[in-house]
């Protein structure tokens, strides 16, 4: 175990598997941050993240992020996801409508 990780002030957790019955099997845990798991979980569905487990740690150091947090641990999750090669980059959060020029 990683004691850092057993230290974090939150461990944010969201996953979503496709089951060969074809059913969606997913869910979050904020582990205190209050709706960060489930903001998690929408970012795996509307990547449509398949068969993951995403877990994001954080710290409090002494400074109160707000609503700031939930972005920059969103973020976190999409560069994992991105560098794993779960997801594309940023095409994966965009309609294929907003990449067209007019």
């Amino acid at each position: 175990q990683n004691s850092k990780v057993a230290r974090a002030s939150h461990n944010i957790m969201a996953y979503r598997v496709h089951q060969s019955d074809g059913i969606w099997t997913q869910d979050h845990d904020d582990d205190g941050e209050s709706a960060a798991g489930g903001r998690l979980l929408h970012l795996l569905q509307v990547t449509k993240a398949t068969n993951v487990c995403v877990v994001v740690s954080r710290w409090f150091g002494g400074v109160h992020m707000g609503p700031d947090r939930f972005r920059q641990i969103n973020n976190a999750a999409r560069q994992l996801l991105e560098r794993c090669g779960e997801i594309d980059g940023a095409s994966s959060s965009k309609s294929k409508t907003a990449n067209r020029k007019p």
